[in-house]
């Protein structure tokens, strides 16, 4: 939340201040041209986090691992209109960021589960203030 936010003006410069914290702001030269100073060069914490659980089915997937181990083909069920091959693929993908662990069960035949990591459990409270968000606002 923003606690407070100031506007510093000048006949060059527009800064913006938040928190303390100077950012990112437009300056203006003596033509009117305007340059953006302290740019994003890399993803912000928000893009970084937007890749790690904002993929196709990653939210999903991991609000349903949020109780208990599950099977794959029991995760398939829940998820409803991913594919098997999706699934796998995104399991694969949360399971190398170290969000998701696969444990097998049974040899033959082969039967696995998939559970969150402590990682993973970290991300229950945005995704479920994202569900909350999203019914609220009917999106």
């Amino acid at each position: 939340m923003l606690s407070r936010l100031y506007f510093a003006t000048s006949i060059k410069k527009v800064t913006l201040i938040y928190n303390g914290i100077m950012k990112s702001y437009i300056e203006i030269d003596s033509s009117g041209k305007k340059s953006a100073i302290n740019v994003c060069t890399e993803p912000c914490a928000i893009e970084k986090g937007m890749r790690l659980i904002g993929g196709k089915w990653k939210g999903s997937i991991i609000y349903h691992l949020k109780d208990k181990p599950v099977r794959f083909n029991d995760l398939v069920r829940m998820l409803g209109g991913a594919s098997k091959r999706m699934v796998d693929q995104r399991l694969k993908e949360l399971e190398k960021e170290g969000m998701v662990i696969r444990k097998v069960i049974c040899e033959r035949p082969i039967a696995v589960t998939y559970e969150l990591t402590e990682f993973g459990r970290s991300a229950l409270n945005i995704l479920d203030d994202l569900r909350a968000w999203s019914e609220k606002n009917n999106v």
